[in-house]
């Protein structure tokens, strides 16, 4: 009979320590979903930085271009370009 309260003894104490570890886990698993949140969070705005930069840096060469920067003309003719044949399929578009 005591061989078989020294077991229950036993797997009472093993549970308690899984519900122990269990316990932690789950608290490291939320820290860890709340941190992959904020990451994300983070990585989301310095995308959208990037872009601004990268929006303001185009306008910048095309302006340099327009002054008189021989380094850059020959993307701004292109883009100018571009957006003449926008505006003429804009045009066509309006006047159907």
């Amino acid at each position: 009979m005591s061989d078989l309260i020294e077991i229950i003894d036993s797997l009472e104490n093993r549970i308690s320590k899984l519900l122990h570890k269990y316990e932690i886990l789950k608290q490291q698993n939320t820290s860890l979903k709340e941190k992959i949140e904020e990451l994300e969070s983070n990585s989301e705005i310095q995308m959208d930085q990037l872009r601004q930069w990268e929006e303001k840096f185009s306008a910048l060469k095309n302006a340099n271009a327009m002054l008189g920067s021989d380094e850059h003309k020959r993307e701004t003719k292109l883009k100018i370009n571009a957006l003449i044949r926008e505006i003429d399929m804009c045009i066509s578009q309006l006047s159907e």
